[in-house]
């Protein structure tokens, strides 16, 4: 049976200071680091066969810090579809701050399902692009494949709710534990 790992990037100071950072490229932050060295800890006796990432550094740094020597031992695919959410216009604002001026699509522009904000995407175009690397993934899966995934927030609703069989609402609604890691068995 093949296994999977999937975890969140590492702390970004956009995390920290609560903005919106979808597709822009900040680099992780050292409580980022911290993170990223406790995930190395807890997968240090899992020696994978490959890994994914996404296009951004933050997830791509988290991959490098987590995997450590072994980077150098096994393939290593960027994949644009496990990229974080695109917030459009709210890209660099304070969640804070829009949540204050815009109270009513606040909600929906944050955590609903099918409404994106301005020029960005919902969590529903962001779940049919990760299912999308899913369907290309899990068909090439050997019985004795170790995979790493390091995604974001939002990549990752759609990969717990594919594994979990969680509800939309439940995958609407999650919140993310720094270094936590979700192991699936395909």
């Amino acid at each position: 049976m093949a296994k999977i790992f999937v975890f969140r990037h590492g702390q970004t100071q956009y995390n920290k200071d609560k903005v919106f950072t979808g597709w822009d490229d900040p680099d992780i932050n050292e409580a980022g680091i911290r993170e990223c060295r406790e995930v190395a800890e807890k997968l240090k006796n899992v020696n994978p066969t490959r890994a994914y990432t996404s296009d951004l550094k933050r997830a791509q740094h988290t991959l490098y810090i987590v995997l450590g020597e072994k980077k150098d031992k096994i393939p290593i695919v960027v994949d644009k579809r496990i990229k974080e959410r695109s917030y459009g216009i709210l890209t660099r604002k304070s969640k804070t701050e829009t949540e204050k001026e815009h109270p009513k699509e606040f909600p929906l522009w944050h955590r609903s399902y099918d409404v994106a904000p301005p020029n960005g995407e919902s969590i529903k175009d962001v779940e049919k692009r990760v299912l999308s690397f899913l369907n290309d993934l899990l068909p090439e899966l050997k019985k004795d494949d170790v995979v790493f995934i390091s995604a974001h927030g939002n990549s990752l609703r759609p990969i717990r709710r594919y594994f979990e069989k969680i509800s939309v609402e439940e995958m609407c609604s999650f919140e993310h534990t720094p270094a936590k890691v979700y192991e699936y068995e395909v």
